[in-house]
């Protein structure tokens, strides 16, 4: 995550004289929101506080804490030794305490696996990494590219180191259940001894100095103006499926599920409105395991009202030894007439060891997260509000920065603009903070698909070069996401081209119409379509799941090659980005990104009676009008294009106030 800029310049009495009125702080998320808003109340001229450098990515030494770890390694009998990214509910998006990953091996980006020998150490990352673990791993690293043709996965890789009877071990806690049972297979097949649970963390022991401390953020209830649906509703409406499943309960994991099933939210990981805890349900009962010290009077009564029961989080382990010892004695019959309870497939090794393991516990894709990714009226109806909202605020910034650098002639670093930006969004109505770290990328940076401009080490934005933009906020009616790729000079023919093959992508996408029980994986083809036809491609999905007011990625539905995306179909209600992009390593990169949502489509005929689905678009922000390539372009296509201007200008200019964004907006808003 960015940090906050040194403030020593400007004393706090200076900031009052400077801002009387200073924006209220926000009730949850992006700590450095408040501070880094008073600097930036008004689009001005930037005031330097801290010098800058051409973007490098910073290269950590880990050789000595390699070494550390290979001493405890050794103390444990441990061979081989795997470090996840994720914290101990799968999270994608941790908090810092949690990023042992990073920790080890230097590699800050949010997805990868490091498997750590006596001799030599891997990590394995995704396409939407690759440049940015080669710039972060030192030499004691090998960096496996997933996907890539005769690159081992991570799996086959740790299954070679452990020939010859060595022993591979892993936190539980940080490892799924299934995970662990494939992986142990594997290790068997190579020759080599056993997967372990080591439940103290080797890593951990490590990082015994420095280590950020567990958050503690207060929890708040959200209204059900906002929710759309009562706790209450959702309970009955999980043991409805619980009773279909004939299971003795569910096991909560994932953080965004605890959220949204007792409609609380929380600021426990940065960006994600979530909050450490767990939860059990069955027939009759609910319990939320959580640290008492985040739920104030309000959540306490809330959800006494609502029947559920508060535990220490740390309670969690022990209560469900004691539910599957209890299960286990009541059991009668055989294994497989026995009643289980249900835990997600993503739920921990540790957890499911805790229950009973396969005798007592089921693995199933979760229930909640089902529920939760099929948005209510109201959460729909809050995705559209707030998307206009976040148009308008990212109208403004563009109309600023154009302004900035063309007009004013105003020197401008990646992280200036993007705190701009955030401060733009500040003064919108419902904002909270932001869902995730802004990509604000000039020139080649933008060809780094996860790129993190960090104070101090990034670069002065070229108006002569492609500027990617990919952000977005939490607000408490939804959640943004949005991408948009500039150029405030002459771009290049090559540029154009590839530009105008994402965007023909990106209304391929758009006007999509397809039958229920079609996947995410079965579609992605459509927004490769045009780049195929010339040779190119990306290294990354087309599209992810959104929360409302919740995590800005969400499962189970995407549009991409990932297996996974061809499990669950797509349905009504569902909200996902579109998202197709090209990349030139070392040049430039273009991805162009909107918020879609799943409705009922209306078509001539019904083939085999199904219903037949499309997308409703709700992000509100126009193209780059200098990037597109007419020539390049259909007719319906361009009508599209003519048709969403209008739609945006009717939606957004009532919102936009100052001449220059509405000269702006008038400008790029022109038909075709």
């Amino acid at each position: 995550m960015r940090h906050l800029r040194p403030l020593s310049a400007l004393s706090t009495k200076a900031l009052r004289f400077a801002f009387p009125a200073p924006v209220p702080k926000p009730r949850l998320l992006c700590r450095a929101t408040q501070a880094q808003r008073l600097l930036h109340l008004t689009p001005r001229p930037i005031r330097r506080l801290y010098t800058t450098k051409p973007t490098d990515m910073e290269t950590v030494n880990t050789s000595a804490r390699l070494a550390e770890l290979r001493k405890l390694m050794k103390e444990n009998s441990v061979d081989v030794y795997i470090v996840p990214s994720e914290d101990s509910h799968s999270s994608e998006y941790i908090a810092p305490c949690d990023a042992r990953r990073e920790f080890i091996s230097g590699f800050s980006g949010s997805a990868g696996m490091a498997v750590i020998t006596h001799e030599k150490a891997a990590l394995a990352t995704d396409g939407r990494y690759f440049n940015q673990a080669a710039r972060q791993l030192d030499d004691n690293w090998l960096l496996l590219k997933q996907g890539i043709q005769d690159v081992p996965t991570w799996q086959e890789w740790t299954a070679e180191q452990s020939a010859g009877g060595k022993v591979v071990a892993v936190d539980p806690t940080l490892f799924t259940a299934g995970a662990a049972k494939k992986l142990a297979e594997k290790i068997k097949k190579s020759g080599g001894k056993d997967l372990v649970a080591v439940d103290a963390n080797l890593v951990d022991g490590v990082w015994a100095q420095g280590k950020p401390s567990r958050p503690n953020e207060p929890a708040i209830v959200l209204d059900e103006k906002f929710s759309g649906k009562d706790v209450k509703a959702k309970l009955t409406d999980l043991r409805k499926e619980l009773e279909k499943k004939k299971s003795l309960g569910f096991v909560v994991s994932m953080l965004d599920e605890i959220a949204w099933l007792f409609n609380l939210r929380g600021n426990d990981i940065p960006y994600n409105p979530v909050f450490f805890s767990y939860a059990i349900v069955t027939a009759d009962k609910a319990t939320l395991y959580i640290d008492s010290s985040k739920l104030s009077e309000e959540c306490k009564s809330f959800l006494t009202g609502n029947n559920v029961d508060i535990k220490p989080y740390e309670a969690i382990f022990n209560d469900a030894t004691a539910l599957g010892q209890s299960a286990k004695a009541s059991s009668t019959g055989s294994a497989e007439e026995a009643k289980k309870f249900l835990i997600s497939n993503r739920a921990s090794w540790a957890l499911k060891r805790a229950l009973g393991g396969d005798d007592l516990v089921e693995e199933v894709r979760s229930p909640v997260g089902d529920s939760k990714a099929v948005k209510n009226a109201t959460e729909l109806e809050g995705m559209r509000q707030c998307h206009i909202r976040d148009g308008a605020a990212l109208i403004e910034y563009f109309a600023w920065l154009e302004d900035q650098l063309i007009t004013k002639k105003v020197t401008l670093d990646e992280v200036q603009a993007a705190d701009q930006l955030e401060a733009f969004r500040a003064k919108k109505d419902r904002f909270v903070g932001l869902s995730f770290d802004t990509i604000s990328s000039t020139g080649a940076n933008a060809a780094v698909i996860h790129y993190k401009p960090e104070p101090g080490n990034c670069s002065t934005i070229d108006p002569n070069a492609i500027y990617l933009c990919d952000s977005g906020a939490q607000y408490l009616d939804g959640t943004t996401d949005t991408t948009r790729t500039l150029h405030f000079g002459m771009p290049t023919a090559a540029e154009i081209e590839a530009y105008t093959l994402v965007l023909k992508g990106n209304i391929a996408l758009d006007v999509a119409i397809f039958p229920k029980g079609t996947t995410g994986f079965a579609i992605d083809c459509l927004a490769r379509q045009h780049l195929w036809q010339q040779g190119l491609d990306y290294r990354h999905g087309t599209g992810h799941g959104v929360g409302s007011y919740l995590n800005v990625h969400e499962g189970p539905i995407g549009i991409g090659t990932r297996i996974q995306y061809s499990e669950v179909a797509l349905a009504e209600g569902n909200v996902i980005s579109n998202e197709p992009g090209f990349y030139e390593d070392g040049k430039f990169g273009i991805r162009i990104e909107n918020i879609i949502m799943i409705k009922k489509a209306e078509t001539k005929h019904s083939f085999g009676d199904k219903p037949w689905f499309g997308f409703e678009h709700v992000t509100m922000v126009p193209y780059c009008r200098k990037l597109i390539d007419t020539n390049l372009l259909s007719e319906v296509e361009k009508k599209w294009l003519n048709d969403y201007n209008d739609e945006i200008f009717k939606k957004v200019s009532p919102l936009i106030e100052d001449q220059l964004t509405k000269a702006w907006l008038e400008r790029e808003t022109r038909h075709f």
